[in-house]
């Protein structure tokens, strides 16, 4: 059995209706994949996932829904993102141009740069991300 408490929180987006989607699509095994940027780990003095790692997936409610486990990660800059990344984040992305666009509309929207600290922030071709893959190892039953 696992301890839930003991493990670190991933958190897909803010809470609301994109991390309610992202949440369903990871319990559903369609999202095996997310991107962040590097400058979040840096702005919250965290540190990467590594492969192995299992953390406890946290809904819009601050419940805990699941547990996974990171098998991938690998940082490198934005344009070097492939479409079978894209196409494993379970957002139903139709090419890579797709994704990017998606993701730099929610990166440069006042949410992420508020947490930034830099309302002004934006991304590049060489902007550092962070690609994870993962796989659900358990579910956590509704209370």
């Amino acid at each position: 059995m696992i301890d839930f408490s003991a493990l670190p929180r991933v958190e897909f987006a803010f809470p609301g209706a994109l991390r309610d989607r992202l949440v369903a699509a990871v319990l559903a095994g369609e999202k095996t994949a997310t991107t962040s940027l590097l400058a979040e780990y840096e702005c919250e003095g965290e540190s990467l996932s590594h492969p192995g790692e299992r953390q406890a997936v946290v809904d819009s409610s601050g419940r805990l829904v699941a547990v996974i486990r990171t098998t991938d990660v690998q940082v490198l800059p934005l344009a070097k993102v492939g479409w079978e990344h894209a196409r494993d984040e379970g957002e139903g992305y139709a090419s890579v141009a797709d994704w990017r666009a998606g993701h730099e509309r929610f990166w440069h929207g006042p949410q992420m740069r508020g947490s930034l600290g830099d309302m002004n922030f934006t991304v590049g071709d060489g902007t550092l991300a962070v690609a994870e893959r993962f796989r659900v190892v358990e579910r956590i039953p509704s209370a």
